[in-house]
């Protein structure tokens, strides 16, 4: 698929998903160099759960700094690490992203691995009530005192419909899931099923495209990032990041890497075997990607990275 001008000249937004070392952050800077060349301001926006995090710009690999002043980046590590971000927080950032966007004839080209996000944007959301932080607490106390496995059997036995869409091991889907049906007495997916938010972009004011890469080709750029991360100080931020004491459930201690760096820091692991696990993570997590854009978002055109 290739991207023409004439079709981004006349879009909105560009929109870039892809699985994780495709090379979508390469692409966005090329496409924001020639809107810039064609007269038109263009904006990176992020498009990555784990990029708006502020701890982890080495190991979600997040612009660089001479990236950043190259073109205007918007939605990356904007966020503590304390927090817990959702799709519902992120598509409120970019509702006032592209209102800006708009108003200054800005070209937002959103880039990233979260197909959730892109879905969310291009085809609206179901409105859920807020879960109150009582229920949040009680729930994650209970994920680490009994194990996801435990509260997914309970969660199949009383919402058998959104325990099935998710995967057992998934902690924090399934506390999630557990959180809205305790405190609203309805399930997950029957919210999901019920009126939903307009999208903020209707797919004829956007260019989508999901990026398509070789397996060997990706399992090496993936190598060759694992190995720069380190070079960069991966293993410092790692540090610093536990330094902050945060609870293990948090998203942002979830990040790839974080685990076995982790490990390592702690001397559970060589240097060398953590780097490999990283890599493993890195490698499984990207086909997790690849799966679910080829699932979730099938209309969305493909092209070769």
């Amino acid at each position: 698929m290739e991207l023409s001008r004439e079709r981004i000249g006349a879009a909105c937004a560009v929109l870039i998903a892809g699985p994780t070392a495709s090379g979508k952050s390469a692409l966005a800077l090329t496409l924001a160099g020639d809107a810039a060349r064609a007269g038109r301001p263009a904006w990176i926006a992020n498009a990555d759960a784990m990029q708006v995090y502020d701890a982890l710009r080495i190991l979600t690999a997040r612009p660089s700094a001479a990236d950043e002043a190259r073109v205007r980046h918007r939605l990356y590590g904007h966020v503590p690490a304390e927090t817990r971000y959702s799709v519902g927080a992120w598509l409120a950032d970019m509702e006032r992203v592209l209102g800006e966007a708009r108003d200054s004839g800005a070209l937002v080209i959103a880039v990233g691995g979260t197909g959730l996000y892109f879905k969310a944007l291009t085809e609206g959301i179901a409105t859920i009530p807020a879960v109150p932080a009582d229920v949040r607490r009680r729930v994650g106390d209970r994920i680490r005192a009994e194990g996801v496995a435990t509260l997914h059997a309970e969660l199949l036995a009383n919402d058998p419909a959104s325990a099935a869409a998710l995967r057992p091991s998934d902690a924090q889907r399934v506390a999630r899931a557990l959180e809205v049906l305790e405190a609203t007495g309805a399930g997950l997916c029957a919210w999901q099923q019920r009126a939903r938010q307009l999208p903020l972009l209707h797919p004829s004011e956007a260019v989508r495209v999901v990026l398509d890469i070789s397996r060997p080709a990706l399992h090496a750029r993936i190598e060759a990032r694992v190995e720069r991360m380190v070079e960069q100080g991966a293993l410092e931020e790692v540090r610093a990041l536990l330094a902050r004491g945060l609870a293990p459930d948090l998203p942002a201690m979830k990040a790839i890497g974080v685990r076995p760096f982790a490990a390592h820091l702690r001397g559970e692991v060589s240097l060398k075997q953590a780097i490999a696990d990283a890599k493993t993570e890195t490698r499984r997590y990207a086909k997790r990607q690849d799966t679910w854009f080829r699932n979730q978002m099938p209309g969305w055109p493909r092209r070769e990275a």
